[in-house]
């Protein structure tokens, strides 16, 4: 077990993955309720109102969008842009086409690495079974 200080209050906490403590992030998901329910009430409502009506900080609102726990009702936006194309997008890190290349280059890397453990996995078959073989043979 790791221990680490929490970003967000300084204690210290039994690191899981995640870089804030069990308090804060239960004060964190209070947040994002606030801010579902503003969003709900208020659709299309701005960064600055909902931050405004919610008293959850803009930060916070763009790391939900981020996260793609809400998103941005309009396809064209200046808030939000592909961390790898600088594309607009309404919600995450990568747009559409971009999440597809993705996955086809790991796909690509993936898929030989497993086809080289099958083989071996088969060869290695193979020859306890040979070896088996022999044995009743004697």
């Amino acid at each position: 077990m790791e221990l680490r200080n929490c970003t967000k209050c300084g204690r210290a906490f039994a690191y899981t993955g995640n870089d804030i403590c069990s308090r804060c992030a239960s004060d964190t998901e209070n947040d994002f309720k606030k801010v579902k329910e503003y969003l709900y009430d208020h659709p299309g409502a701005t960064v600055t109102e909902v931050s405004e009506g919610t008293g959850v900080s803009e930060k916070q609102i763009l790391r939900y969008l981020r996260e793609s726990r809400i998103e941005i009702r309009e396809e064209d936006n200046c808030l939000l842009h592909c961390e790898r194309c600088e594309k607009s997008i309404r919600s995450g890190r990568f747009c559409d086409s971009c999440v597809a290349e993705i996955k086809k280059q790991f796909g690509s890397v993936i898929k030989p690495q497993q086809e080289v453990q099958l083989k071996e996995k088969q060869r290695t078959t193979t020859k306890m079974h040979i070896a088996s073989m022999r044995k009743n043979q004697k």
